[in-house]
């Protein structure tokens, strides 16, 4: 079983390779690597932190594990110091590296992190953009499992972040000036391309949102180089 115990992830291989199947790939297994190992991942296709909403409305990934829904308030777990990394290839070698150990470990921070390597194979014949879109949502399901298994856990520690709407903001601090962040958001095709709400970023009109939308994976990278 899937579990948190003082402070310890244990996954069960067998529980998160069931929540995971998709019938478009061949084959799925997973491996671990841990900071220090004599290990290379490659070629990497995402990094994805286990997030857990348990207070508040909607729940993390919405569009892809959850509904759609408006995120961004409430409470969520964050399983600090742990990812799945999904990994396979699809066109080319345009994918990232992580290095566990040596000097390439220095370049990525995801060598600091123990990390669930999700190794996905794809059939001859398909394309390439459900390919990608099949690694992609394997990869959130696995992070999916894994923070549900810290629902009850004990937190080490707490953050609060609080974001006033742009009308609570200048009623609260009307002599402070107003601060826009313009995000933007890259979107060229396969392996380029980031989703707002499980909506490809191309199909968007210009939003206004919370940063602790983000927080809560309102907008994820389908981006091929982590």
């Amino acid at each position: 079983k899937t579990k948190v115990e003082k402070g310890v992830l244990y996954v069960s291989k067998e529980q998160v390779l069931a929540a995971v199947a998709d019938e478009r790939l061949t084959s799925i297994t997973l491996e671990l690597a841990r900071p220090g190992d004599s290990v290379r991942i490659m070629p990497v296709k995402d990094v994805i932190e286990p997030r857990l909403k348990v207070e508040g409305s909607g729940g993390v990934l919405p569009g892809f594990i959850s509904k759609v829904e408006m995120v961004g308030s409430g409470t969520t777990l964050v399983l600090s110091g742990a990812a799945v990394v999904t990994t396979g290839s699809i066109v080319g070698f345009q994918e990232g590296i992580v290095d566990m150990s040596g000097p390439g470990a220095d370049y990525t921070p995801f060598s600091k992190t123990c990390n669930l390597v999700v190794v996905c194979q794809a059939p001859e014949g398909l394309s390439q953009h459900e390919h990608e879109a099949a690694v992609r949502v394997v990869g959130y399901k696995a992070a999916a499992v894994i923070a549900e298994a810290a629902r009850n856990a004990e937190v080490d520690s707490w953050e609060e972040y609080q974001h006033l709407n742009l009308f609570e903001g200048m009623q609260k601090y009307p002599d402070l000036p107003r601060v826009a962040y313009v995000y933007m958001l890259q979107t060229q095709g396969l392996l380029h391309d980031t989703y707002v709400y499980g909506v490809d970023a191309k199909r968007i009109l210009t939003t206004l949102m919370s940063p602790t939308e983000m927080m809560d994976g309102a907008i994820v990278s389908g981006n091929c180089v982590p």
